[in-house]
């Protein structure tokens, strides 16, 4: 449960395929070419982090944002914070074994703190275990370790998320009343998910629309949450489907595939969605989906590398960080929590496009400069 009074605005992202790049280059020593695997970066400036070594595990790579948004991110920041800090990075393709195995070797190859994005919210805890064993400070971020000593945990106010979703939803069906919805939740194993979750159905629940399927999507799977819609075309009819809740944009796309399969115009069903992908921005523009939720990437990945920056250097979390408190099932864990946006395509070019999130090229190409022409972009 949030128990933060004083939930932090998200700082506005800025230019954010720069600060990308720079990350990117600062990996001089990953060769893993891919999403995947593990991988050390250094770098040999001066620096006041004598050395130290800080281990950022993700959880997989399905979801755009973690190869192309945190993990540059990330890294651009700490080697602001700590150029000589070395970063230890892994990807765990949403394995959690993977995940374990990955953590062992942080921690055998000297990590001085884990920022953790958990596979498996509740598995994760042995990885917490593991690291305590080792008094190496323990940083959740984007999902919540569940049942654990985390030492902190950054990400969004999630059952935010939720609501922003639903009351979307809820706007694009109009009047609400009677009409039939399918929900395509999130992975069950994510305890984001179920916070994303809990806060639209707090919203859906009193608003008169009738829940006619609702689904967990494992992995977050596009590909399921597509088989998913089918399945729910299949059993309501696909005359009778008026809105679809998606947790995120990608199974957002999934369930827009199956729509387009079964003959239904998308542009008629609103579907919700999460994350800003530049393939659900796009959609917004062309009316296939309604609405994301933008959780800008840029700060919470910053505001990571100066808690774990601290933290190798035996500090405190610095001053004004910490926001709140957020109970994981097993105790009350200090909290940076920022705040999400909707958007929907009355406001793209003032949240992701101002904040320079894509460039505009890459938004408009070909069959969407029509559409970002008449919402006054590029």
């Amino acid at each position: 449960m949030i128990t933060s009074t004083n939930v932090r605005t998200a700082l506005l992202l800025g230019a954010l395929l720069p600060a990308a790049g720079l990350g990117l280059a600062a990996c001089g020593s990953d060769d893993s070419g891919g999403s995947s695997g593990s991988s050390n970066s250094t770098s040999s400036s001066s620096g006041g982090g004598g050395g130290k070594k800080i281990a950022l595990l993700l959880p997989e790579s399905k979801t755009a944002r973690y190869e192309a948004l945190d993990r540059p991110l990330f890294t651009a920041a700490l080697k602001a914070e700590c150029p000589d800090c070395q970063l230890i990075y892994s990807n765990a393709d949403q394995d959690t074994t993977k995940q374990q195995s990955q953590a062992e070797s942080a921690i055998t190859n000297g990590a001085n703190v884990l920022v953790l994005d958990p596979v498996d919210a509740e598995a994760a805890g042995a990885i917490v275990t593991r690291a305590k064993q080792s008094k190496i400070p323990v940083v959740s971020y984007d999902r919540l370790i569940s049942k654990a000593d985390v030492d902190y945990y950054i990400s969004f106010d999630n059952e935010e998320v939720g609501k922003l979703q639903g009351q979307s939803l809820l706007k694009g069906l109009g009047s609400p009343s009677g009409k039939s919805i399918v929900m395509i939740n999130g992975a069950p194993t994510d305890s984001n998910a179920a916070l994303f979750k809990k806060g639209a159905h707090s919203v859906l629940d009193s608003s008169g629309v009738k829940i006619a399927k609702e689904y967990d999507t494992p992995d977050w799977s596009p590909d399921k949450a597509q088989s998913e819609m089918e399945q729910a075309i299949t059993a309501i009819g696909k005359d009778k489907i008026d809105g679809v809740y998606a947790a995120n944009d990608g199974t957002g796309g999934g369930a827009i595939a199956a729509m387009k399969g079964a003959g239904i115009d998308p542009t008629k069903v609103p579907v919700t969605g999460q994350d800003a992908e530049l393939a659900g921005i796009q959609r917004i523009l062309i009316g296939e989906q309604y609405m994301t939720v933008y959780k800008a990437v840029k700060p919470e990945a910053e505001a990571a590398a100066k808690l774990a920056f601290a933290l190798a250097t035996g500090k405190p979390a610095p001053a004004g960080l910490i926001t709140g408190k957020v109970n994981n099932g097993s105790k009350d864990v200090d909290s940076v929590l920022l705040k999400p946006v909707a958007v929907t395509k009355d406001n793209v070019k003032d949240t992701v496009v101002a904040d320079g999130v894509y460039k505009t090229s890459a938004i408009c190409a070909g069959k969407y400069a029509a559409a970002c022409k008449a919402a006054g972009i590029g």
